[in-house]
């Protein structure tokens, strides 16, 4: 399992939500307090690496990622308080399926496009070659690792991600759900809470076939956002801040995105509508 940001407003700079407030995702790499697994315990630590993407001048968006656990490398400080971004995604990880490789580490890029996913989807290596057989021929050789996340949103955007996120998202979970049947797995577990993004539009997805799915929420401005410090100051009031687990101990400026929905995120409005 996975923490992950996503962050859309006026420029900030990256550990300003990475590394400073007080449950910032930096402490989330030592300390999750939502993290359940399916037999209900936590899983606490997520140290198999991490990444950010951001965007700056150019369309498609820069990509730092690296397999060391992210309380661990110095890099990160280094990196996130230097560069100042309007979006971007970070991700610390917990291996669920593929190996402690970069390849494996998320966000996953495609030109302007970014995607981050927590959850699994469970008994993957079963239905692998089925979901892989349905990407299109110039999409497949850019799969560089082998997570059910990666081969998840080179589905979607098979499935038309770039013209329509949210058929394209319905179609790759449909595929999904279709590859179990076909193998007579009934017992089967798909835990999606992911974001993606083509630099302009942030679109959110949290959705299980089971029981609850993974924890997201999301919150506006400066709100929910406080520092080792206890200050607030340089979070832009338009700001938009989409979570795996809140930044601070659960205030009420939280808001928890529903389940089996899907978000999408522009110029300061959030829109949550039922995926399915």
């Amino acid at each position: 399992m996975c923490r992950w940001i996503a962050y859309s407003g006026d420029p900030i700079f990256i550990d300003q939500l990475v590394v400073q407030p007080t449950h910032s995702l930096l402490a989330q790499s030592l300390d999750t307090r939502m993290n359940h697994t399916r037999d209900g315990s936590l899983w606490a630590t997520n140290g198999d690496g991490f990444g950010i993407g951001w965007y700056g001048k150019k369309v498609t968006p820069g990509l730092f990622r690296n397999i060391q656990p992210a309380w661990n490398d110095m890099n990160l400080h280094e990196v996130t308080s230097q560069i100042e971004s309007r979006l971007f995604f970070a991700h610390i990880r917990a291996t669920t399926t593929g190996g402690v490789q970069l390849t494996n580490c998320h966000p996953f890029k495609y030109k302007n496009w970014l995607f981050q996913h927590n959850g699994h989807i469970r008994d993957f290596e079963i239905i692998r070659k089925d979901l892989q057989m349905d990407i299109a021929n110039d999409l497949f050789p850019k799969i560089q690792g082998n997570t059910d996340s990666e081969t998840f949103f080179f589905l979607t955007l098979t499935y038309g991600l770039q013209d329509n996120p949210r058929d394209a998202i319905q179609k790759a979970i449909t595929r999904v759900e279709k590859a179990f049947k076909d193998h007579g797995l009934d017992d089967h577990d798909v835990q999606l809470s992911c974001s993606l993004t083509d630099g302009h539009t942030t679109h959110t997805i949290r959705y299980c076939n089971v029981g609850k799915p993974k924890s997201q929420f999301y919150t506006t401005g400066r709100k929910g956002i406080t520092d080792i410090s206890g200050n607030t100051s340089g979070i832009p009031e338009n700001a938009i801040i989409v979570v795996s687990e809140p930044l601070d101990d659960l205030s009420s400026f939280w808001h928890e995105i529903p389940a089996n929905s899907f978000g999408s995120i522009q110029d300061g409005m959030v829109d949550v509508q039922c995926l399915f």
